[in-house]
């Protein structure tokens, strides 16, 4: 059987999803919607996948912010500089050296009109001119101021002022070989700063930022959808093996998988193919010496019948004269019957559980009076006298009479062999159960005896004395019960209290029936 079904399976869940709508608002949300869970492969595949994207999108911006913030601010810087070093060496040729505060002033006014609007600021031995005399000069640092006095070419530097991005320019004006300024030579004292504002290339590149920011959630969107396909494509072939693995462990072994290309997932199914095919013929193998084994036990109990039956009549009468016997003659003529008699037990035994095995056993069921069946079971067997019976009148129920003095039966009989005095039986009826406990107050059963004490041929151990039956009985008496639908349970150990077997069965009675 191959699950290649699975678009059919899954029409029909969801067919059987539609029908039923009030079930559906029961369910949750996520699952209504069929949202993956964030624990599941599929989730994690999913969220791996977004937070790549994400992080590779967010990485993909912030190199961008730099190289573009880097390019804009370069160029504006490069342009700035040029002007600069223009306007200074245009203008240097009217100022005169030495100078003066006005001459200063004029000259500082002048390389100012050609800068957008920049604060230009001349200085000369102790005096000092502003294009904007109100300004605030600190954006001039003491390191520009330095480097300007030990260079003969304009230096810069980038600062923040103000939460705003500035650029400083600073050169000295030079001499020329007659001593006017404007020359390539020697520096005349007077130092020109200006200070350029940067916030539109600031803003520029806030703009950039921003629209490739816009473009993230688009990103991160196209990210999950294509997870959630390649979630599909890669899962699909592991929901189809994992419910042939939930089919496979229902018992449906010949169940298999398509094997479809040649990667991970392929070699997979194949390995679960050869798995469940192995399986399939040793299960095969298995139950059909299964099989053979329960024909042959209950070829051999049949065939071992007829002979018994004739021992048992040949010892019975050898049982009756033993007393016209010799001693010798009479012990082994009842060792015979005794032994003759356990030999017909177990082949009974031995019968009826192959009846059970073999699905054969029919229940035979009529209104039973419980005090009546359970007083009747200890009447048989002589065991009235050693038992105390707490009977209540009234309690009826539809069983199969039969059946249930086997199972009394063996449970009386177990607790009188094993336990000790006194032995009680007691049946109630409560919640649609009926309850036959049989209790004694001997040593009780150990934890290692009390889990295999229903096991088939077990019989006691050193918290008991060894078992004279065929190590049948519990197991007879556990497939009896459960054949009405109930069970047999023992009771954890308790003070002052041996063993406690309690029979529990569904109450069917007249009106039930």
């Amino acid at each position: 059987m191959s699950t290649t079904e699975e678009s059919t399976e899954e029409a029909t869940e969801e067919a059987a999803a539609a029908s039923a709508p009030a079930a559906a608002r029961r369910t949750p949300l996520r699952a209504r919607l069929r949202l993956p869970r964030l624990d599941g492969l599929r989730g994690r595949l999913i969220i791996t996948v977004v937070v790549v994207a994400l992080i590779s999108a967010v990485t993909a911006t912030a190199l961008a912010y730099r190289e573009s913030r880097d390019a804009v601010l370069k160029r504006a810087q490069n342009a700035a500089v040029e002007d600069f070093r223009n306007r200074v060496n245009n203008l240097a040729a009217e100022l005169d050296v030495p100078t003066d505060p006005r001459s200063m002033g004029r000259f500082a006014t002048d390389v100012s009109s050609g800068l957008r609007g920049a604060l230009v600021v001349a200085q000369y031995r102790d005096y000092t001119a502003s294009s904007d005399p109100s300004a605030d000069r600190s954006r001039i640092t003491a390191d520009l101021r330095a480097t300007v006095r030990t260079r003969t070419q304009v230096s810069l530097q980038r600062v923040e002022h103000g939460g705003k991005p500035w650029l400083a320019l600073g050169a000295p004006v030079l001499l020329d070989s007659a001593g006017r300024a404007g020359g390539s030579g020697q520096p005349s004292g007077v130092e020109i700063f200006a200070v350029v504002s940067l916030a539109d290339e600031e803003r520029d590149t806030a703009d950039l930022v921003r629209s490739v920011q816009s473009g993230l959630l688009p990103v991160v969107l196209l990210a999950a959808v294509l997870a959630l396909l390649a979630a599909r494509t890669v899962l699909r072939p592991v929901r189809k093996l994992a419910r042939a693995t939930r089919r496979l462990a229902t018992g449906e072994l010949s169940i298999r998988v398509e094997e479809k290309g040649r990667d991970e997932l392929a070699e997979l199914a194949h390995t679960f193919n050869e798995t469940a095919g192995a399986l399939e013929h040793s299960v095969g193998e298995l139950r059909e010496q299964e099989a053979l084994a329960r024909r042959f036990v209950a070829d051999v109990s049949h065939e071992l019948r007829t002979p018994l039956a004739a021992m048992t009549i040949v010892s019975s009468v050898l049982e009756e004269d033993a007393d016209q016997l010799t001693p010798d003659t009479a012990h082994a003529a009842r060792t015979v019957s005794a032994e003759t008699a356990k030999l017909t037990r177990l082949v009974d035994d031995l019968i009826e559980i192959s009846r059970f095995d073999a699905r054969a056993v029919a229940l035979t069921v009529h209104s039973v009076d419980m005090a009546e069946a359970v007083r009747g079971t200890l009447a048989a067997r002589g065991w009235t006298d050693r038992v105390e019976a707490d009977l209540p009148p009234g309690i009826r129920a539809r069983l199969d009479r039969r059946r249930l003095d086997v199972i009394v039966a063996n449970l009386v009989g177990n607790a009188l062999r094993h336990g000790a005095p006194p032995v009680t039986v007691t049946v109630r009826a409560a919640d649609d159960w009926l309850t036959v406990s049989v209790a004694d107050h001997g040593p009780g059963l150990a934890p290692e005896v009390a889990r295999h004490v229903f096991d088939r041929f077990y019989k006691a151990d050193s918290a008991r004395s060894r078992s004279e039956g065929s190590g049948l009985g519990m197991a007879i008496a556990l497939e009896n019960a459960r054949l009405h639908g109930g069970t047999i349970e023992l009771a954890p150990p308790a003070p002052d209290v041996g063993a406690v077997f309690t029979l529990r069965l569904p109450l069917r009675t007249e009106s039930a029936s």
